[in-house]
């Protein structure tokens, strides 16, 4: 943190809900678990957080964790990735059915994040997940990447089928690690459906890397832009850049996470109070900070209207 005592920040984010983290139980080890971190946010007056995992649906383990942490709100997702059967309605509808908030589109299986495409931004920029990516390849059963379009270039129709569950269940629906094209896509396909709630994941990430330009136009179609703490922080991208992007897409259409729970990055609630410092320190206001780190998030998830 800059220079603000750490009650005020904690006071500030009274309330806050991080849509995207990963924490144990988990494929690769963790800073913390899911009741760990629930009993945290209860002590500091935090709302609770959307348990992400590229690999398992997380609504069962969402309500179990809420359940046994008393005043803690713990919320499912799912990543449409291979382990789910990639753009599977069915998965969806299920997922729908059982109360999920957030339903991811593929991350790490999608081809935006193919082989070729990871080895072409450079070591420096390779997930934590690349490695078990390589170990499924590596034993020949791996399907082909996901991508959101046909041969032809249009949506497959199984994704129009998963966006129509989307609707209905009125989950959140976000756009993983898809490339600017299918994003952009994908967004529009989501307006012409009646999704409500709309987020372009982690927009500065090297794999979206959307300009300033894009995250308006995405904004002007109804989107939440996301940043993710760790994209700055690991210097993937600069903190100068979002700030930016923030100021050009406005604090009302900007929902901010932190993307933690890697053993090698700072704990899920130290990222978060320096995340708001740093915030309060380029010229937002609190009313602002509170906007996308607390009201924004509890319009995606919980449907609250911001105050």
């Amino acid at each position: 943190m800059i220079n603000r005592e750490r009650e005020d920040l904690i006071h500030l984010l009274t309330g806050a809900i991080d849509i995207h983290l990963h924490i144990e139980p988990d494929l690769i080890e963790r800073s913390t678990d899911d009741l760990s971190l629930a009993r945290e946010f209860v002590s500091l007056g935090w709302r609770g957080f959307v348990l992400k995992s590229h690999y398992f649906p997380t609504v069962e383990r969402a309500k179990v964790v809420s359940a046994a942490v008393p005043g803690a709100q713990v919320f499912g997702a799912i990543a449409l990735n291979h382990a789910v059967g990639g753009f599977n309605p069915v998965a969806v509808d299920i997922a729908g059915r059982a109360g999920t908030r957030i339903v991811w589109l593929p991350t790490v299986d999608a081809a935006n994040e193919a082989p070729e495409k990871q080895a072409a931004r450079g070591e420096r920029h390779q997930p934590f997940w690349c490695h078990i990516q390589a170990e499924i390849r590596a034993k020949g059963y791996a399907p082909e990447p996901l991508s959101v379009f046909d041969e032809k270039g249009d949506l497959r129709s199984e994704v129009w089928a998963c966006l129509a569950r989307v609707a209905e269940y009125d989950m959140v629906l976000a756009t993983g690690h898809l490339a600017r094209d299918e994003i952009f896509a994908v967004v529009a396909a989501a307006r012409e459906r009646g999704i409500k709630r709309v987020v372009v994941t982690h927009a500065l990430f090297p794999s979206q890397a959307l300009s300033i330009e894009d995250q308006c136009c995405l904004a002007d179609m109804g989107a939440y832009i996301e940043g993710c703490y760790t994209t700055f922080y690991t210097k993937k991208c600069t903190w100068e850049m979002l700030f930016a992007a923030i100021r050009a897409v406005g604090p009302e259409r900007t929902v901010l996470s932190s993307d933690l729970g890697q053993r090698s990055n700072p704990p899920v609630v130290a990222g978060l109070l320096d995340f708001a410092d740093r915030l309060l320190a380029a010229g937002f206001t609190p009313r602002e900070v509170r906007r996308m780190l607390v009201e924004n998030p509890a319009w995606l998830v919980a449907g609250e209207e911001a105050e």
